[in-house]
């Protein structure tokens, strides 16, 4: 009955999200790879060396948050099964994101109702690399549309699968990888031969999930009664312009069932960036997209535990 961890963890992350008075497993990770980084760069000397060291970091920290939190469930375990399925759960709900996500776009959704632009800015800040600093009402609001859409796939869905698969080892396993790419995964003079292997691995770990995602925004675009036909064609048309192998199935989904277009010139450090347009602007971007997106994020929360509870039971007999 281990399976029931699962739901029981998105259910906790709906209920509680991330307490911030509780330690993070993900503020753990993030350190232990600032700190690894750190030593590995201290011997890498040259491209090879970086690249190889690299590789060493993304097989690492995975390995390493997996085994740990599989020690503490098969200990939890080893005291009650009960006790294991809570634990497990806990660990599970702090890789799952849709409360989180859907705060922040409320977040930038109220501020932007009451004129407070500064404290919009702000909160677009935490969430996107881009600058925000003159950052217009329409550039928050497609940048917060862009990243909660994105995140269905890293922050909903893809942990959702992989707790099934593996329970909580797995998916903060997969936690770590999507932390790794978050820090070091970036193509530029930095990083670009040692977040390679990161960014990579990254890439394969939602494949899969970032195409069962799609097809979670199509069905929900014909249950909310948004465009679910276009929803389809864009994500067909215009997701592999997206520079991310898979970034551009949830936005160009998103993109289609709203009617809106995503994309365009984002500033990192003063210098224009130029995103390929993903969708079609039937309607011009507002603040209720924001809200809109949001029903997204929990509706795929919700066929994702779903659809693999029912698997798990079929499979299991």
């Amino acid at each position: 009955m281990g399976w029931l961890s699962v739901p029981l963890a998105y259910l906790i992350d709906l209920v509680v999200g991330d307490p911030e008075a509780l330690p993070h497993p993900v503020r753990i990770i993030g350190t232990a790879v600032y700190k690894v980084e750190k030593w590995l760069r201290s011997v890498a000397k040259s491209r090879r060396s970086e690249r190889l060291a690299g590789v060493l970091l993304a097989l690492l920290i995975p390995s390493v948050a997996g085994a740990t939190i599989w020690g503490l469930c098969y200990l939890a375990a080893a005291v009650h099964s009960t006790i294991g399925i809570l634990v497990s759960a806990w660990f599970i709900s702090t890789t799952i994101s849709s409360r989180g996500l859907v705060e922040v776009g409320n977040s930038v959704y109220g501020f932007l109702g009451r004129n407070e632009y500064e404290q919009a800015r702000k909160v677009v800040d935490g969430i996107v690399g881009r600058d925000t600093d003159a950052m217009s009402e329409a550039e928050m609001i497609r940048s917060t549309v862009e990243t909660m859409s994105e995140n269905i796939v890293d922050g909903v869905v893809a942990p959702i699968i992989y707790a099934f698969l593996g329970g909580a080892p797995l998916a903060m396993a997969y936690r770590a990888i999507n932390t790794l790419d978050s820090m070091v995964g970036y193509r530029n003079e930095r990083y670009l031969y040692f977040g390679w292997a990161s960014a990579r691995l990254d890439d394969l770990a939602n494949y899969i999930p970032a195409r069962i995602t799609g097809i979670f925004i199509v069905i929900t675009a014909a249950l909310l009664g948004f465009r679910a036909g276009d929803a389809l064609r864009i994500i067909k048309r215009d997701s592999r312009k997206h520079p991310s192998p898979n970034s551009g199935i949830p936005e160009a989904g998103v993109a289609g069932a709203l009617g809106v277009q995503l994309g365009g010139t984002n500033y990192y450090e003063g210098i224009p960036s130029s995103r390929a347009r993903l969708g079609d602007a039937v309607t011009e971007l507002t603040r209720e997209n924001i809200k809109q997106v949001g029903r997204f994020i929990y509706a795929a929360g919700i066929m994702a535990v779903l659809s693999g509870a029912c698997l798990y039971m079929i499979i299991a007999g």
